[in-house]
């Protein structure tokens, strides 16, 4: 089965002064069924102005939880996209600069 896998990323300020709130989609996966408490091992978001990029730069990893699954029935196909525990990014100590 098809999934997306999304997340809640909020950016702030380094007052933790809520700037923007975005989905972020990891894009689409195909899996046997995800349960909530299951892990996701990705690359770290980071900033690259103030856009939600995977930060390569150490070639890291980070584990999310998945928190809930979300069945849309009422669009032209069913739609299952998976969310991700969410995630706080500060501007200045998040940002990624220019590397790819």
């Amino acid at each position: 089965m098809r999934f997306t896998l999304c997340q809640t990323v909020k950016i702030v300020d380094m007052n933790d002064e809520i700037i923007h709130e975005v989905l972020f989609e990891h894009g689409e996966v195909e899996l046997p069924v995800p349960s909530i408490g299951a892990s996701v091992i990705n690359h770290p978001l980071g900033l690259r102005q103030f856009e939600v990029v995977y930060d390569k730069r150490a070639g890291q990893t980070k584990r999310s939880k998945i928190i809930d699954i979300e069945i849309d029935l009422l669009g032209d196909g069913t739609t299952v996209r998976v969310f991700l525990e969410p995630v706080t990014l500060i501007v200045g100590q998040h940002d990624v600069g220019m590397f790819e």
